[in-house]
C-alpha cells in the first residue's frame, strides 16, 4: 500500500488544494493510504476530516513580523512540532510527502528530507512564502502556479502545473438552478457574490456594508455574502438596525460557505481578495470579478495576483486602502455594462489551467517510483 503524508494549512486557500491533491491520488490509487498534517486550532483540523481524511496537529503558529510577546513562545513550539513531526512521520513511514505551505508544512519537510523520504513542496503564488524557499533545496520536486519561478527555486526542480481548485467547481453551468433553491434566491436577479477568503476581509466587509447602507439592497440585486466567522455576529447586527436583513431580504449572509461549487454558479459578479487560488478558482469559474488585493501579505503579492489579470482585462481592480469609497460606484459601472461582462468573462476563462490537481499527484507518485 501506498503511503502519502500532505502536510500544511491554515486558510482555505492551502487546506482546500491540499484535499484536491489527496483527491487526485485516491483517484490514481484507490487504495492509498493518505496522512494530513496541519496545524492545531486551524481551518484544516475542520474540514480536512468532513473530506474523508485523517488528520493530526502540530502546536505551530508563524513568526510574527510585528514585535509581539507571541515570538517569545516560537522557538518552543517549533521545537514541539519539530518533535511531534518526527515521531508522527517515523511511525506513519510515508513513500512521499508533500507539502502545501503553512505552519505545519516546515517541520513535517524537514523532518521528511532528513529521513531521506522523497519530498515535493507546491507553491500557490507567484512570490513563495519563506517555508518553501528554505525547503526548496532540500526537496525533490517543487510544483509551481506561474512562469519565471527560477528566481525563487533551482530551475531543474520545477514543474509549472497550475493551482488545484475543488473537484466541485466542475461543470458550474449546470448548476445554477440548483444553486438558486441552496441560497433561496430569485432566478430573474442580478448575484453577487462577496468573498474575503476563509476567514473573512475586514475592509470587504466594511466596503460592502456601507455600499448596502448608503445605496441599500436594490429590488434587481440580490447578494451571497461570506464574510468570515469573526465578523459574522458584528455583520449581522448592524444589517438587522440599519433594516437591510431579514425574512425576505435579499441580502444572505454567511460566516463560511460550505458549498462554494453552489455560490460560484449562482453568482453574476463576484467581490473577492486575490489569493492564488481565490484567482484560480474565478479564472475556472469564468466569473466577473472586482478583486481588492490584501495588503497584508508578503511582497505585496496579492496586488501582484490582481494586476496579472488587470493587464489582460481579465478583472477590475480596487486598492484596499480605496475600496470603502469606490466599491459601490465600480460594482454600479460592472452591473450596466453587458459588454464589460463578457469582456471580463472571456478573458478571465481563458486563463484557466485544468488538471493541476492531477498533475501534482502524478509528479508526486513518481517520486516514490523513481526513489
Amino acid at each position: 500500500m501506498t503511503k502519502v503524508i500532505i502536510s500544511g494549512g491554515g486558510t482555505g486557500g492551502h487546506v482546500f488544494p491540499a484535499i484536491a491533491i489527496a483527491n487526485a491520488i485516491r483517484a490514481k490509487l484507490t487504495d492509498a493510504d493518505i496522512l494530513f498534517i496541519g496545524a492545531r486550532g486551524k481551518l484544516e483540523m475542520e474540514k480536512v476530516p468532513e473530506a474523508g481524511y485523517l488528520i493530526e496537529g502540530l502546536t505551530i503558529a508563524g513568526f510574527q513580523r510585528r514585535l509581539t510577546w507571541k515570538n517569545l513562545v516560537f522557538p518552543f513550539k517549533l521545537a514541539g512540532s519539530m518533535i511531534r513531526a518526527r515521531k508522527l512521520v517515523s511511525g506513519f513511514r510515508p513513500d512521499v510527502v508533500i507539502g502545501v505551505g503553512g505552519y505545519a508544512s516546515g517541520p513535517v519537510l524537514r523532518t521528511a528530507v532528513a529521513m531521506k523520504v522523497p519530498a515535493l513542496i507546491q507553491e500557490q503564488n507567484s512570490y513563495p512564502g519563506v517555508t518553501n524557499r528554505l525547503l526548496a533545496g532540500k526537496v525533490q520536486k517543487i510544483c509551481v502556479a506561474y512562469e519565471g519561478m527560477e528566481k525563487y527555486f533551482p530551475k531543474e526542480k520545477l514543474i509549472l502545473t497550475g493551482n488545484p481548485i475543488r473537484q466541485d467547481l466542475a461543470g458550474l453551468n449546470g448548476k445554477r438552478n440548483e444553486a438558486l433553491g441552496h441560497f433561496g434566491l430569485t432566478e430573474n436577479k442580478t448575484t453577487i457574490l462577496v468573498l474575503g477568503g476563509s476567514l473573512g476581509s475586514g475592509t470587504i466587509n466594511q466596503s460592502v456594508l456601507s455600499c448596502l447602507q448608503t445605496r441599500m439592497p436594490s429590488g434587481s440585486l440580490q447578494w451571497i455574502w461570506q464574510c468570515g466567522k469573526y465578523y459574522f455576529e458584528n455583520l449581522n447586527s448592524k444589517l438587522s438596525t440599519s433594516g437591510i436583513s431579514g425574512e425576505n431580504s435579499d441580502v444572505h449572509l454567511h460566516a463560511f460557505i460550505d458549498r462554494m461549487d453552489l455560490a460560484y454558479a449562482s453568482a453574476d459578479v463576484v467581490i473577492s481578495r486575490a489569493g492564488a487560488i481565490a484567482i484560480s478558482e474565478l479564472c475556472f469559474a469564468g466569473k466577473p470579478a472586482i478583486l481588492i488585493p490584501s495588503p497584508n501579505v508578503a511582497e505585496d503579492h496579492q496586488t501582484k495576483n490582481a494586476m496579472a489579470l488587470v493587464n489582460r482585462k481579465a478583472a477590475v481592480m480596487i486598492k484596499d486602502k480605496e475600496a470603502v469609497e469606490k466599491l459601490g460606484k465600480t460594482l454600479d459601472l460592472l452591473i450596466t455594462s453587458a459588454s464589460l461582462q463578457e469582456e471580463l468573462k472571456r478573458n478571465i476563462a481563458s486563463l484557466a489551467v485544468p488538471g493541476a490537481a492531477e498533475k501534482i499527484a502524478s509528479e508526486a507518485l513518481g517520486l516514490i517510483k523513481s526513489s
